[in-house]
């Protein structure tokens, strides 16, 4: 999970409150599932028990208290040692687009596999558009436009793949009953 290093990310260029982080996020990640409260303060509670952020101090500006992380050189360290570290790609071929393709594959009859390619193939397609227009918003961040970059690739690689299977729907559909 790599909302922990989020937090740390977020912590190195000063110190910040639970509520500041979890917006912070929300802004860096954009395209992301938001992270919510309740898992801030737990994640904090895990990273202050290892010793990688410390409270930093303590206020109520108009509210309840608030307390202030900041990461610690050991905090520094395992963040610089996290993004340092190559992400290997992913060892197993998964997903439910995959799992559905493949389902889709062993009907019968092959125009219901080709009816089901095409419509995944349009809503990709769809979604590409969406992404394409929020990018090119006036208004998006720099987070936004990131975001929306891998998303769009990710999209694309699967839309090439869509196109190749409904070019061999025929072949890969004898193959698979055989």
């Amino acid at each position: 999970m790599s909302a922990p290093y989020v937090l740390l990310g977020l912590l190195w260029g000063g110190p910040k409150h639970g509520y500041d982080l979890k917006h912070a996020y929300d802004r860096t990640l954009p395209r992301a599932k938001p992270l919510g409260f309740g898992q801030v303060y737990a994640t904090l509670g895990r990273l202050e028990r290892d010793g990688l952020v410390a409270q930093a101090g303590h206020d109520r500006a108009g509210g309840p208290d608030r307390t202030t992380f900041a990461i610690t050189d050991a905090g520094r360290g395992d963040l610089e040692c996290w993004v340092a570290t190559v992400e290997p790609p992913a060892p197993h071929v998964g997903g439910v687009l995959l799992a559905k393709v493949m389902v889709a594959l062993m009907w019968p009859d092959a125009e219901r596999a080709v009816a089901y390619l095409a419509a995944q193939r349009k809503a990709h397609t769809d979604r590409l558009r969406e992404l394409t227009a929020a990018k090119t918003n006036p208004a998006a961040t720099f987070g936004d436009v990131i975001a929306a970059d891998y998303a769009i690739t990710h999209l694309d690689a699967d839309l090439v793949w869509l196109r190749t299977t409904l070019a061999r729907v025929a072949d890969l559909h004898s193959g698979v009953h055989e």
